[in-house]
């Protein structure tokens, strides 16, 4: 895979079929050349991801996916809105990564950021320009991360940008990565250094993940984690933190929880020979895809799930 857009393109290659998994509530599995269901999102019953380029949405207990998006770009990273009406999304369309967005149910594309990115040829572990993270509970804003404004372009800051339109607007804080915020909107738990299109295993160097809390009012910081290793994808649910690290005995990213109460945490997963990839938090769950399977984790309950989605061939490029 390679991003396209400002020297940066999108290769996959996959077969004429994909087929994500089989509903079970065993936590391994054998890796298939034929599993290919990304970056996922959910809301109630219905999950969207990425496959072959295009967005695609699939029920909750599984099946065959229905496609969103038909165009010839890359989409990538979407999310529902809070009210689960909306699909925000990056679309690499004409040479550039932007944020968009989609009804849920289909329909027509709305672009909503119109900023090249300032490197020409970003390596592939920086991540894609404009990169949506998140909504404002409210359901106003779609929190995305950009290369624009830094210092240094090999991190980027946190924005968010109307869904009606309108200018981007920086959030207060001089770099991030992904996040997620409280239910009252006024505090936000996120990754100060986002590195997580880097496929380094067991790392515990300068560049590992923490999470922190960050409170709007008052501009304090409060770290959540302190682990040498990998604490990143927060997911704040109700009075839980959920997030994924590698700090247990087999040294997989795996779902934890960190209960804001109590600093207890808890292991919720227990993955042996692969990493969770991209965990996102809906309304009702988590989502997230493990050796090409999607998962999902019921919430409140903590209970897992392995999802069946097959992905019609005439999908694949």
């Amino acid at each position: 895979m390679k991003f396209k857009g400002s020297g940066k393109f999108f290769i996959l290659i996959i077969l004429s079929l994909l087929y994500c998994g089989t509903f079970v509530q065993a936590q391994d599995n054998t890796p298939s050349s034929n599993e290919l269901c990304r970056y996922p999102t959910i809301y109630g019953n219905e999950i969207v991801f990425e496959a072959g380029g295009n967005l695609w949405r699939v029920s909750r207990s599984g099946g065959t996916a229905d496609r969103l998006t038909t165009d010839k770009g890359f989409d990538i990273m979407p999310r529902f809105s809070p009210d689960g009406k909306t699909i925000a999304f990056t679309g690499d369309y004409d040479g550039n990564t932007d944020v968009y967005t989609i009804p849920a149910n289909g329909g027509p594309v709305t672009r909503l950021t119109y900023h090249s990115d300032v490197v020409q040829d970003a390596p592939l572990r920086w991540g894609p320009d404009n990169m949506v993270v998140t909504w404002t509970p409210d359901g106003k804003n779609i929190v995305f991360l950009s290369r624009r404004n830094t210092y240094n372009s090999w991190f980027g800051r946190l924005f968010e940008v109307p869904v009606t339109g309108g200018l981007p607007v920086q959030l207060a804080l001089p770099k991030g990565g992904l996040t997620s915020y409280n239910k009252e909107g006024n505090e936000i738990a996120y990754n100060r250094i986002f590195r997580n299109f880097r496929t380094w295993k067991k790392y515990y160097g300068g560049l590992a993940q923490d999470i922190w809390i960050y409170n709007f009012k008052t501009k304090k910081i409060e770290r959540v984690t302190d682990w040498k290793g990998t604490d990143t994808y927060p997911m704040w649910y109700k009075n839980t933190i959920y997030f994924a690290s590698d700090r247990g005995p087999d040294k997989r990213l795996n779902i934890w929880a960190y209960d804001i109460n109590s600093k207890h945490f808890r292991q919720i997963t227990h993955f042996k020979n692969y990493d969770v990839d991209w965990p996102s938090l809906g309304n009702n769950g988590i989502v997230f895809q493990d050796a090409g399977s999607l998962y999902v984790i019921d919430l409140p309950g903590d209970i897992l799930h392995k999802i069946n989605v097959t992905v019609p061939d005439d999908g694949v490029r």
